[in-house]
């Protein structure tokens, strides 16, 4: 398949929520589910809230396992954010005003889109929203994590390597130019630790990205929208607002 088929389905924002004249905001949604599928749950439904938000999304299905391995995961979400911005005049939607947000490995290929050093600028995200993303390929990736589905490197495959697993460790190649990134993880996380989000915010600082990190008590891993009674439940109130802040009219410092 063409990396320009790769299912990507459009969102408008609600008819109820103004947008800007220059057009709405919108956001790719790439969701989890450790580079062998899809998680349902973190795909339409973030969609649906990010339109109460006066948000356009489009939700990518990028390529899994086990034989659409690296780079064809990335080379899809780049393909996509060149579609999304030119079909974003005619959908109402402003073109410099486009993310991505990204659960587990979906928050892999987000941060991997957004901060990489071979990411095009024609490609580059305006702003990144991470959820207990798994970023840290090289520490994360020793051995099966979930071996009901197979005991190789879900993202590499058979021929992972340590130096292939550093390559795509986003707190190893993060670059000056990544947007303003916001953050969130359960300090009880069990199947991705809390020490991805940790380590690529300590990178972003020192890069001088904007970023902001929430860690949550308790909440583990694979909560979606978190709308059970949670902690973590407070995440999306938490988005929101550093969304409204990250495409004002008159954006934080350092929105590129």
């Amino acid at each position: 398949m063409s990396h320009d088929a790769t299912p990507l389905t459009f969102h408008p924002p609600r008819t109820d929520v103004p947008v800007p004249a220059s057009g709405a905001p919108a956001v790719i949604v790439m969701p989890g589910g450790r580079y062998m599928r899809h998680a349902q749950h973190e795909g339409k439904p973030v969609a649906e809230w990010l339109a109460g938000l006066g948000f356009a999304a489009w939700v990518l299905e990028y390529p899994v396992g086990p034989r659409d391995v690296h780079p064809a995961p990335l080379d899809s979400a780049r393909a996509a954010m060149r579609r999304a911005r030119a079909q974003a005049p005619g959908l109402g939607v402003d073109p410099a005003r486009i993310g991505v947000l990204g659960f587990s490995a979906g928050g892999h290929l987000a941060a991997h889109l957004a901060a990489g050093p071979d990411t095009a600028d024609e490609e580059r995200p305006a702003f990144a929203v991470l959820c207990y993303a798994a970023t840290s390929w090289h520490s994360f990736w020793l051995g099966p994590a979930d071996t009901s589905d197979s005991d190789e490197d879900p993202l590499i495959g058979p021929d992972s390597t340590p130096e292939k697993r550093r390559a795509v460790s986003v707190e190893l190649i993060a670059v000056p130019q990544t947007p303003p990134t916001f953050l969130w993880h359960c300090a009880d996380d069990d199947l991705v630790g809390v020490d991805h989000a940790l380590s690529l915010t300590r990178r972003l600082a020192a890069l001088r990205v904007p970023v902001e990190l929430h860690v949550f008590p308790t909440g583990g891993h694979g909560l979606g929208l978190a709308e059970g009674p949670t902690p973590a439940g407070t995440w999306t109130s938490l988005c929101a607002e550093w969304l409204r802040g990250v495409v004002a009219d008159d954006p934080r410092p350092g929105l590129r």
